[in-house]
């Protein structure tokens, strides 16, 4: 609220010359506390008023006027707002208490639909770490877009089609072993895909083996379609409790195989645009224009490929959701790939083809390299979880052996751990593994934040808090970083839409937590004489904490 005033203000005090959306950006939040809550910077307007960055800021200060704010400095070429804190607070706690589950939601996503292509694991590989990243990260953003006003659609794109299943289906004639398969079905199976690739190095025939057999499986081949069915089934089942683990779900889980039978009126569509050219056998679309490679639709042997597959599918969900949005969260590491479909849409006709968009990420590294499944260098996702939530259970019967829910709070935190790991990085970055950093239950981690959490709810049933909405009666030095910061939720999650970055949350979440540390360690809470106003701000503490988590795909415990 005060940015949007302190903008208005500035914009009719400056006249048509700068716009009151360009003046609202630059308005920053100084990094010292003591130096004000807002600032604005004049140094961009002085050429065209014709006076130093010092001067404008001294004449615009005396002329800030509003409830909201109490004083208006001029420092070194900025102008410096301080807040009113007891107004401020009291508005604050208000908000968030009026109506705790809509506080920090937006209704710029009123009527819109956001479709989410996330997770995409291969059938009959194991769900290792570096399928984690696109899965939460994803999740994340469907439940920031919901919190936005959107209805989302989460797709589960699984690979389940391409040249590598006919090395499998290869090395399982080769060496495969049903009972085995049976009891371990990924480790088995990623066994032989790995035994494969080591044997191809040293004899190349297996690779053409391995595309007779993908050959056979694109034909119907009874034996290879039944092999590569089973294969599909267990796969899922066990990716199930991996999500099940992560409380995730989806709208919808399809293979790309599903469009298999479906991509000729794609590829008759880009004959009938004039898009299609052969090259050397294969059928592109030429994308020199673009100063990027051609998109392969077809190729020379008449086989399609996962671009051909990606197109169809786009303008199906399309047509099935007819969607504002379409996010891909997929790897750094395919965005050329993503560059050229959503030209290719675009060349076709389909004006929607603006909003598809490739959320790309960083990769999961092992000792800084990406993992690899042909290599046998994988890190299984199931046993990082499984292994958090031993270790949260340790330390509960260390710390709290008589807690109840004592196997269901152990899991929320060792997931939350997990999660989070991953989530308090700008997904941009690449992630270096490390099961002690991830499972770490002091400083930047979950458990920090659920502790904190827990020590607020605590605080609040010891001190018998009365809910009410009511004046609060707070605004000092000691109350006033929380505040601040409650009061920033609602333009983090703005923020972490427009960027698609859920890591804006995770390290706002921090900087909250932190903040509650010092605010109950400098007040001495239960002992105050206006304890109702001091655990009201307490209360909207964990309404915010409790949402942001959510908002990350965790879950808070009450007790720990």
């Amino acid at each position: 609220m005060e940015k949007h005033i302190f903008a208005l203000q500035l914009s009719h005090l400056l006249g048509e010359t700068f716009t009151r959306e360009w003046i609202y950006e630059q308005i920053e939040t100084p990094k010292q506390a003591h130096l004000g809550d807002l600032a604005f910077p004049c140094f961009p307007l002085a050429r065209t008023l014709r006076k130093s960055p010092s001067d404008i800021a001294a004449e615009l200060a005396p002329k800030i006027k509003h409830d909201v704010f109490a004083d208006a400095k001029s420092n070194g070429g900025y102008l410096n707002i301080f807040l009113n804190q007891s107004f401020v607070t009291d508005h604050t706690l208000k908000q968030v208490l009026t109506d705790p589950s809509l506080y920090g939601h937006h209704d710029f996503g009123d009527g819109k639909t956001v479709v989410l292509d996330m997770s995409a694991p291969n059938i009959a590989k194991p769900f290792s770490m570096g399928h984690l990243r696109s899965t939460v990260i994803g999740n994340a953003i469907a439940n920031i877009a919901e919190k936005c006003g959107y209805k989302t659609v989460k797709i589960n794109y699984i690979g389940d089609y391409g040249t590598q299943f006919g090395k499998l289906l290869a090395a399982y004639n080769k060496w495969g072993d049903e009972e085995k398969i049976k009891a371990n079905p990924l480790k088995e199976l990623t066994k032989i895909y790995v035994k494969f690739h080591e044997a191809a190095s040293e004899d190349p025939s297996l690779i053409e083996e391995g595309r007779d057999w993908f050959k056979k499986l694109e034909q119907q081949h009874s034996e290879a379609l039944q092999l590569w069915k089973w294969f599909k089934e267990v796969s899922l089942e066990e990716f199930n409790k991996i999500y099940e683990l992560l409380g995730i779900s989806f709208d919808l889980t399809r293979g790309e195989a599903y469009y298999n039978d479906k991509m000729e009126p794609t590829i008759d569509l880009l004959k009938e645009k004039g898009l299609l050219e052969e090259s050397e056998g294969a059928q592109v679309v030429p994308l020199d224009e673009e100063n990027i490679p051609p998109c392969l639709i077809r190729k020379s042997n008449g086989t399609t490929i996962y671009a051909t597959r990606d197109l169809t599918a786009a303008i199906d969900r399309f047509q099935s959701y007819h969607f504002d949005e379409a996010l891909y969260v997929v790897g750094h590491e395919q965005t050329l790939h993503f560059q050229q479909v959503k030209v290719v849409l675009e060349k076709m006709g389909f004006s929607w083809a603006k909003e598809v968009k490739h959320i790309p990420f960083g990769m999961m590294l092992k000792d800084g390299k990406k993992m690899s499944t042909r290599q046998g260098k994988t890190i299984l996702l199931e046993e990082v979880l499984k292994e958090a939530i031993q270790k949260a259970s340790i330390n509960i019967e260390e710390k709290n052996p008589s807690l109840k829910n004592k196997s269901e709070v152990a899991k929320q935190v060792g997931v939350g751990a997990v999660i989070f790991h991953d989530l308090k990085h700008d997904r941009h970055n690449d992630v270096e593994f490390s099961l002690e950093d991830m499972l770490t239950f002091e400083g930047n981690t979950a458990p920090y934040l659920q502790y904190a959490y827990v020590r607020a709810s605590s605080l609040l049933t010891k001190g018998k808090f009365d809910y009410e909405v009511t004046s609060t009666e707070l605004g000092d030095s000691l109350t006033w970083p929380l505040v601040k910061l409650i009061r920033e939720y609602p333009y983090v999650v703005k923020d972490s839409y427009a960027k698609y970055d859920p890591s804006k949350i995770a390290k706002y979440l921090l900087d909250l937590a932190k903040a509650f540390n010092k605010y109950y360690a400098e007040s001495k809470i239960l002992e105050s004489d206006n304890l109702n106003a001091k655990l009201t701000l307490v209360y909207a503490f964990t309404i915010v904490l409790k949402d942001g988590l959510a908002l990350l795909g965790m879950e808070t415990p009450e007790k720990m």
